[in-house]
């Protein structure tokens, strides 16, 4: 009795004997609502039908929305969150340029031929006489212009024309009549001159200017490194400089030289990692940095600085001051006072966001001695390509080392590659756009500006007075006040999150799963047993098939039926008997002929008799065969 009920218990594995079987056992037992009904109503198949068509829909609904889930997760998206913080706030770095470039003594005589010849044009163009000017350089004389002087001269162009250069006296005829059809520029050609276009301008001042340039950027390749800036000139720019009503020290700036923007000071910069940086405790003018800056125009270059004033800009502390891209000019005799306020932007990266932790991802090497910002790049990856394609830098950018940079005296047409690579810069065709990605944690300040005018007549004669005395000031108009402070000490933080995170993601899929079928976890779990249990049932059909197949093949390999032997080899085989001997070997054969049991009436003792005379019969039989083993027929 025992073994019957250890017989009875349930195997601690249990495999279904079909899919009618496994599906009625989950849907009797599963917790998912609705699968119940597939067992419960299968006297009514139409009822059965309905439930089954009704649960395929909604799985499937369910996995739809899924895969819009799991969709919008693998898209990476991002939610912006802005924080309002209020802390003591590190003071920016700030570079102010004197808008006057240095006349290097080693260029010295090239720029005044560049003058000379500007001046030569300015008259043949526009009759303009620039003699007893200040700051052109005097000439008593014009120079024709058949000797030999400066390349790529300015000329005026017709409309539409590219290569075509108009005689003098044509010029002179029409340019009475038409002459605002007429464009101003300078030719550019290839080495081989094959390839030549003009570089073109409308307005005049632009075309004079942007030809100046590119001769006077031509002419600052042949400065050496090595050349030296006057320091008296640096010391008289700033007349006075005040921090956090605390006078401010030599430690405290650094100063460079810009060939379009003359003498820089940058203030509050971190050079090799100082810890002396500013820092703003409390908003308002007198807590920030204010400066009397020297703008007289004396020994300005006139078609290089066209402004009068200085040029600021507010940047990072170890970024590069770019002054063209975000700095803007003070004017002279204003008091300039500039607020302002930090915000940060943090970006992810990674997957989530297009950005760049520290440039190192960037196939693109930095050529400045600064940490990677997309300007720094984006220059970079100019100069790279100009050096490649050109054979030469440009002069405003560093280089790396053993290039040179661009002077047509030994690269003849850098002009021309360099105006053609400039447009498929700014269109984006050299990539360096879609190289240079954005940092992902970038300090920015909103700035804003208010002027007035300073002195003021009732305070101007002693403040003049006292600075002319001082600083030896000859021009009332040559002096501006820079003031540049928090307005407040609140910033903002621009974080980046991930809209959908792991955590999140489960619970859409659980939100869905409920929606759907109102179950929880363990009824993914009985889905995914149900998944398993099918499995192996398609497992056991595949091994039985496989092994019936095996077993077939072996029976009908073993069955295969042997050639019968021909008469003439059973002749061989049958000993030959004399007559003599026949009736002696004859066997005879006694056959026991016993009737059937009656089975309607069937005794186990007649059984067992029977029983007993077969086994009888077959132990005599076998020992007849006993003694006449030898004999055959």
């Amino acid at each position: 009795m025992s073994k019957e009920v250890k017989n009875e218990k349930e195997p601690l594995i249990e495999f279904f004997s079909s899919y009618r079987e496994l599906f009625e056992f989950f849907c009797s037992n599963t917790t998912i609502h609705g699968a119940i009904r597939l067992v419960c109503s299968r006297s009514n198949r139409m009822k059965t039908a309905f439930w089954l068509v009704l649960f395929l829909a909604t799985f499937g609904l369910m996995y739809w929305q899924f895969g819009l889930l799991f969709g919008q997760y693998f898209s990476y998206p991002v939610s912006i969150n802005l924080n309002v913080n209020s802390d003591k706030l590190p003071f920016p770095a700030v570079t102010v340029c004197t808008l006057n470039p240095y006349r290097y003594k080693a260029i010295q005589n090239d720029l005044q031929e560049l003058d000379k010849e500007t001046q030569r044009t300015l008259y043949e163009l526009y009759k303009y006489n620039s003699t007893g000017v200040q700051g052109w350089i005097p000439t008593n004389q014009r120079v024709r212009r058949d000797r030999p002087g400066l390349p790529h001269l300015l000329e005026l162009v017709p409309p539409g024309s590219k290569t075509h250069r108009v005689s003098r006296s044509v010029i002179e005829e029409e340019l009475q009549v038409k002459r605002r059809e007429w464009n101003i520029g300078f030719k550019l050609c290839n080495e081989t001159g094959g390839d030549c276009f003009y570089q073109t301008y409308t307005s005049g001042v632009d075309a004079i200017r942007e030809w100046y340039r590119f001769h006077y950027i031509n002419i600052l390749a042949r400065v050496p490194e090595e050349a030296a800036i006057d320091g008296e000139q640096l010391e008289n720019f700033i007349f006075a400089c005040r921090f956090n009503e605390e006078s401010c020290t030599k430690a405290n700036y650094s100063h460079f030289h810009h060939a379009i923007y003359g003498n820089c000071y940058t203030f509050n910069q971190n050079r090799s990692g100082q810890s002396n940086l500013w820092s703003s405790s409390m908003p308002g003018i007198k807590n920030g940095l204010t400066l009397i800056l020297r703008t007289e125009q004396h020994d300005y270059i006139p078609l290089l600085s066209s402004v009068a004033g200085a040029r600021v800009l507010v940047h990072g502390h170890k970024e590069p001051a770019f002054m063209d891209d975000s700095g803007f000019n003070i004017p002279p005799g204003m008091e300039t006072s500039i607020g302002m306020k930090k915000e940060t932007v943090n970006r992810m990266g990674g997957k989530y966001s297009d950005c760049s932790e520290d440039g190192s991802d960037v196939d693109v090497k930095n050529l400045f001695e600064s940490e990677y910002t997309e300007q720094v790049c984006v220059r970079s990856c100019f100069q790279a390509a100009m050096v490649e394609r050109c054979g030469c830098g440009y002069a405003f950018y560093p280089l790396s080392p053993g290039d040179e940079f661009c002077d047509y005296n030994k690269h003849k047409s850098w002009g021309h590659c360099y105006y053609k690579l400039i447009i498929e810069f700014t269109s984006n065709k050299l990539g360096c756009f879609s190289k240079c990605r954005k940092p992902c944690l970038v300090s920015e300040y909103q700035l804003t500006a208010g002027y007035s005018k300073w002195p003021n007549r009732v305070s101007q004669d002693w403040v003049f007075h006292t600075l002319s005395r001082q600083y030896n000031l000859t021009d009332r108009n040559g002096i501006a006040k820079l003031n540049i402070y928090f307005e407040e000490l609140n910033y903002k933080t621009i974080q980046e999150s991930p809209t959908i995170n792991m955590v999140m993601l489960l619970s859409l899929l659980g939100s869905q799963w409920s929606l759907w079928f109102g179950s929880s976890v363990l009824s993914v779990v009985e889905m995914l047993e149900l998944v398993i249990d099918l499995v192996i049932i398609v497992l056991i059909m595949l091994f039985h098939r496989y092994y019936y197949k095996q077993a077939d093949e072996g029976e009908a390999t073993s069955a295969v039926p042997t050639p019968a032997p021909s008469f003439a080899d059973l002749e061989q085989q049958v000993p030959h008997v004399p007559r003599s001997d026949l009736p002696q070997r004859q066997i005879s054969v006694v056959a026991d002929i016993t009737p059937p049991p009656a089975y309607e009436s069937l005794d186990l003792r007649s059984v067992g008799a029977l029983s007993s005379r077969s086994s009888s019969l077959r132990s005599s039989s076998r020992s007849y065969y006993e003694e006449n083993g030898s004999r055959r027929i």
